[in-house]
């Protein structure tokens, strides 16, 4: 997925890891055991790089422990958590769905910061009542600010973090509107993100200083992500209401079974039908199975009229087929995961009702975008 590694399954999350993210943890580690050695100058060069990649990894565990926060409060709602993903700017659960209500998305955007304030305090107790000293509390006193800052970060009130989760939640009760919440935090978001970038260019511009590499980097990222947000909401919104069924293109080309191979090329093929995939129907109209066009040449010329479509068709599985009143956004999500450009839409007694195209789902997208003439 994207380039990112898998390295195996935490609590039944696929657990994967960006290639980026390795580059920040050399230079976590080289950093923090740089600063390790200049504190502690007993330190040999090999213990305090030792003690700095202990020190990397135990952070990135706390962002692990930070999406977990997210997705164990998902997973109590019924969401499926399709993986978590450790990258350059920290950590991501990927998450199957929305959650149903405005409280239950404030409470899984809330738990990822939650936990972060948790561990925070934790590291914090241990020590003071350890009254550890030396390396040792350079450490745990790094852990606690960390997270504490992980936690203070993600609270910022804009998408994608999880602050703009938490406004979106907060919008979406207030106005009963999910989108416009969606929306009101992508603008925050966006914002947050030329504040970030403008405070990393701006010391450059103003005193020829040099500028703050990770505020552009946070900045572009927050940009992104949110126009991306606000984006995605417009389509969400736009396709609110509408199913399978509103999307099935016109004249689908399907056949009936007990047409000979004759027949469908003359009926289909000859007459200048641009299909090269034909869905095959019984007398009922449910759907039996799929014939190509390519199909025909595995059976010679001479006996095409004496061939029915039954034989040659190939079957279609359940579960590469659509009900026609499910919603239409589903169905593009559905789409894009699965890398598909067609769908063939059934009604509940398997009644074929035709084939939905990601083409069709766009020019509707577009003429419910148009403004209506005067």
């Amino acid at each position: 997925m994207n380039g990112t590694i898998r390295v195996g399954n935490l609590f039944g999350i696929p657990f994967y890891i960006h290639p980026s993210w390795f580059l920040v943890l050399g230079l976590v580690t080289w950093s923090y055991s740089s600063g390790l050695a200049a504190q502690f100058p007993q330190l040999s060069a090999g213990l305090a790089l030792l003690l700095g990649l202990m020190t990397a990894l135990m952070l990135f565990a706390s962002v692990v422990a930070h999406e977990l926060g997210h997705s164990f409060v998902a997973i109590g709602q019924g969401i499926d958590v399709k993986s978590i993903t450790l990258f350059i700017f920290g950590g991501l659960a990927s998450l199957e769905k929305e959650s149903k209500t405005p409280g239950e998305a404030f409470w899984v955007a809330i738990a990822g910061p939650m936990v972060s304030l948790l561990l925070c305090g934790i590291v914090t107790a241990i020590g003071v009542t350890t009254a550890a000293s030396g390396p040792l509390a350079a450490i745990l006193g790094v852990l606690a600010s960390v997270n504490l800052a992980l936690a203070l970060f993600n609270l910022i009130p804009g998408l994608p973090l999880d602050g703009g989760n938490i406004l979106k939640a907060i919008v979406w009760k207030i106005t009963g509107n999910p989108y416009k919440g969606v929306t009101f935090a992508s603008r925050v978001g966006q914002i947050f993100g030329w504040v970030a970038i403008l405070s990393g260019v701006l010391p450059l511009v103003l005193f020829g200083s040099a500028g703050n590499f990770w505020n552009l980097l946070v900045g572009f990222f927050l940009l992104q992500n949110a126009g991306n947000s606000a984006q995605f909401a417009r389509v969400q919104e736009k396709l609110t209401g509408l199913t399978a069924e509103d999307a099935v293109t016109h004249d689908s080309p399907i056949v009936s079974a007990n047409l000979t191979l004759r027949e469908f090329a003359d009926e289909r093929v000859i007459s200048g039908q641009n299909w090269h995939r034909f869905l095959v129907t019984d007398d009922d109209g449910q759907l039996v199975g799929a014939i190509a066009v390519d199909n025909l040449r595995t059976i010679p010329t001479a006996l095409w009229s004496e061939t029915q479509v039954k034989e040659v068709m190939r079957p279609i599985t359940e579960s590469t087929t659509v009900q026609s009143d499910q919603p239409l956004l589903e169905v593009m999500q559905l789409l894009e995961q699965q890398k598909l450009s067609v769908l063939p839409v059934i009604r509940e007694n398997g009644v074929l009702v035709g084939i939905l195209e990601k083409a069709a789902i766009i020019q509707l997208l577009q003429s419910r975008t148009q403004p209506n003439p005067a």
